[in-house]
């Protein structure tokens, strides 16, 4: 049991990686509006369940951008719940876990339903 959970971990971190890599590589490079600059402008904030959304009293501006990049991780996402036999749900909220720290100060976040700023 402990070499399945060992082979697991190191199987979801690697996955995790991937994610980071991909999701990088494709920032909705079609846009004016790429995902730095909008979570940079406030336009966009990360949410806790690893999508993003709009925050309060910024504008629809990057409407597009938001659901460009959640499909995007959606996508990603099944494919590492696939591989590891776990939900994309889980996926998600522990690629958002993982992530946190190094979102810049001012990034806008929504965690447990409630929107702030890191």
């Amino acid at each position: 049991m402990q070499i399945k959970n060992t082979y697991r971990t190191s199987t979801l971190a690697k996955a995790f990686a991937l994610f980071i890599t991909l999701l990088l590589a494709t920032t909705a490079s079609g846009f004016a509006l790429d995902l730095q600059t909008a979570l940079t402008k406030g336009l966009v904030g990360e949410v806790d369940n690893g999508y993003i959304a709009i925050p309060p009293k910024a504008s629809s501006e990057a409407t597009g951008l938001v659901d460009v990049v959640n499909q995007q991780r959606h996508n990603v996402y099944a494919q590492i719940a696939e591989k590891n036999g776990i939900s994309i749900e889980a996926i998600g909220q522990r690629t958002f876990q993982k992530r946190y720290p190094d979102f810049p100060a001012g990034t806008w976040v929504k965690i447990k339903g409630e929107w702030s700023q890191k």
